[in-house]
């Protein structure tokens, strides 16, 4: 099972904080065995193991009405051992970066953190400043989450980035529920919807409901990071939240480095809630 570890240590302080529901609690401590199982398949065969953020936040989220404190999964995550050798973090809100820049400097003094405000076009620009590419006898393995709980990162975006050898965790997490249902996703926010997903997104257009939009959504995603020579692999997790009105919510791995299928796997083995989706 997670280390609960990971989401304990921190206190409050006045800095801005972002208030969700209580299943969040999960999503974090889900993110955290799958960075967990990254690390532990490359551990040995890279020289650096890094972890790019891209909505990483002001680092704490407030739960319920008694305000309880949880780490975003950037802070948790720097807390894993083995560590990552370096964390570099987006976040383009200036009051959020601010909030972030200080809890990393109190929690994680001395860590090699990097905090860009940068859009995200302009970071993956720099990244290779940053990121030194793998070479015959070194070794390095990146791993992106792209959490922005919305379809706000443009699918384009992705095909950079793997061309850069990066391998991706992205929770499908976004605002689906009698509202914000698929109707909306198809009318108003189809354009955002096509950059989000890529080539051939026909299938999603056809949708008739919200669990089939969701789940053809994911599918074409998928089938779409198949075609940058990506390993893939998608599964399943409990969700029960009002702003995402569904039994579940899905957890994609890709990677050319390792092996997506062993690393939800090894998160499978380790807490048996969760269940192949395709």
């Amino acid at each position: 099972m997670l280390n609960n570890s990971l989401l304990h240590g921190f206190t409050k302080d006045d800095f801005i904080v972002t208030a969700v529901e209580p299943w969040f609690k999960v999503k974090v401590q889900v993110i955290q065995d799958y960075l967990q199982a990254f690390l532990a398949e490359t551990a040995g065969r890279a020289q650096e193991i890094v972890l790019i953020d891209f909505f990483a936040g002001s680092g704490f989220y407030s739960i319920g009405h008694q305000k309880e404190l949880l780490p975003m999964p950037a802070l948790a995550a720097l807390k894993q051992d083995p560590p990552f050798t370096k964390v570099i973090l987006r976040e383009p809100d200036a009051e959020a970066a601010k909030a972030l820049r200080v809890r990393v400097n109190k929690y994680f003094r001395g860590r090699n953190v990097v905090i860009f405000e940068d859009r995200v076009e302009d970071m993956i620009d720099k990244l290779k400043l940053y990121v030194p590419p793998s070479k015959k006898d070194y070794k390095v393995a990146v791993l992106c989450l792209i959490d922005p709980f919305s379809i706000n990162f443009q699918f384009q975006a992705l095909e950079r980035l793997a061309d850069m050898g990066y391998s991706f965790l992205i929770p499908y997490t976004f605002m689906l529920n009698s509202r914000s249902d698929f109707r909306y996703y198809l009318k108003e926010k189809r354009e955002e919807l096509r950059y989000f997903i890529g080539p051939n997104e026909s299938s999603v257009m056809a949708a008739n409901n919200n669990t089939e939009f969701y789940k053809k959504l994911v599918k074409a995603h998928q089938n779409n990071m198949l075609t940058l020579g990506l390993s893939v692999s998608v599964a399943a997790h409990k969700l029960e939240s009002k702003m995402m009105d569904m039994p579940l919510f899905y957890v994609g791995m890709y990677s050319k480095q390792v092996s997506a299928r062993t690393i939800v796997r090894d998160v499978k083995e380790n807490t048996q809630q969760q269940f192949e989706l395709f």
